[in-house]
């Protein structure tokens, strides 16, 4: 039987156009990264028998051209810039442009091996939501920097006040964000499995909703990887170096790791030993707080996964795993 060819496509986005390839052929197109164009990709994918389409992300000008593909029913694999650069570097490919960038990117998609079903099409606005409100935080945070340095007291009082426009604003926006999660029920349901945890609070259950829509289904390594919070090991011939964390998701390993301080010091039992355990064996303050906000995530992936609430010392004769 012969066996069965996938054709391919790249995207390279840019905010008023998208150039696409084929992989293995010299066929290509340039078209509007408006309604219109997106329309005209897809029958030209149609066309050409195109299954699965890679794409770069580019500061959300993919975002639109990725929700109309997804809804024609295309497999659509979403490359972050570093992961097309060190292919480039591997076909040892230093030309660059737009169209050799679109060929890059097809080949990129070819080379693909596992394919992950694509996210909750519901989580996006939400993600846009909670981006917003975590870019209020980066503002409140760069003012009150700015009130340190300020002598001036008329300033000071402007700083003051739009700190505590801006601390409004944020609790509201966080609040309807909330609101619009629980008209889903099973989101509802995900978020308070994940809330249930102890150093879990509701910001934190929201960015790990929303930021790993994979929580649950994944292994424990997984999910450590994803959130950029797995050690790696940095070893050379007789060197042996420091394990480190390196990658992942930023925002979402912010979240976790901002967590975990107060998890690791007062509302859960197993991030406290740890911690001190950690402490006891001579790690660093920094590294024993990157492990807890690890175990913090692992312990989460295991509650969604059970689909139980957590228990901070769970029952032996319930038949319920520790976590």
């Amino acid at each position: 039987m012969a066996k069965r060819i996938t054709i391919c496509a790249g995207i390279d986005t840019g905010k008023h156009k998208l150039d696409v390839a084929l992989d293995g052929s010299s066929e290509q197109l340039q078209v509007k990264n408006t309604a219109e164009g997106h329309q005209e990709l897809v029958e030209w994918l149609k066309r050409h028998k195109v299954k699965r389409v890679g794409i770069e992300a580019s500061g959300g000008y993919e975002q639109a051209a990725v929700a109309e593909l997804r809804r024609k029913r295309f497999v659509v694999v979403l490359f972050q810039p570093a992961q097309v650069r060190a292919y480039a570097t591997f076909l040892l490919q230093w030309a660059k442009n737009d169209k050799i960038d679109a060929a890059l990117i097809a080949a990129c998609t070819a080379a693909v091996k596992k394919i992950h079903s694509a996210p909750d099409p519901r989580l996006q606005p939400f993600a846009e939501h909670l981006t917003m409100i975590d870019q209020i935080q980066e503002d409140i945070a760069k003012l009150k920097n700015r009130l340190e340095s300020c002598r001036n007291e008329r300033i000071q009082k402007l700083w003051k006040e739009q700190i505590a426009l801006l601390a409004k604003h944020k609790r509201a926006e966080f609040k309807a964000l909330v609101a619009a999660i629980r008209k889903h029920r099973d989101l509802a349901a995900r978020l308070d499995l994940i809330y249930s945890v102890g150093g879990s609070g509701l910001p934190t259950a929201v960015a790990i909703l929303v930021r790993m829509p994979e929580i649950g289904q994944i292994t424990r390594e997984q999910a450590a990887a994803l959130a950029g919070l797995a050690p790696y090991d940095d070893d050379s011939g007789d060197r042996v170096g420091a394990r480190h964390i390196d990658g992942g998701r930023e925002r979402l390993r912010q979240a976790l790791y901002t967590a975990a301080l107060p998890a690791s010091f007062r509302w859960n039992p197993q991030l406290m030993a740890l911690y001190s355990r950690l402490i006891a064996a001579g790690k660093g303050h920094k590294r024993a707080l990157v492990a807890c906000a690890r175990k913090l995530l692992v312990i989460i992936n295991a509650v969604v996964a059970r689909g139980t609430p957590w228990l901070a010392e769970p029952s032996k004769a319930a038949g319920l795993p520790a976590t």
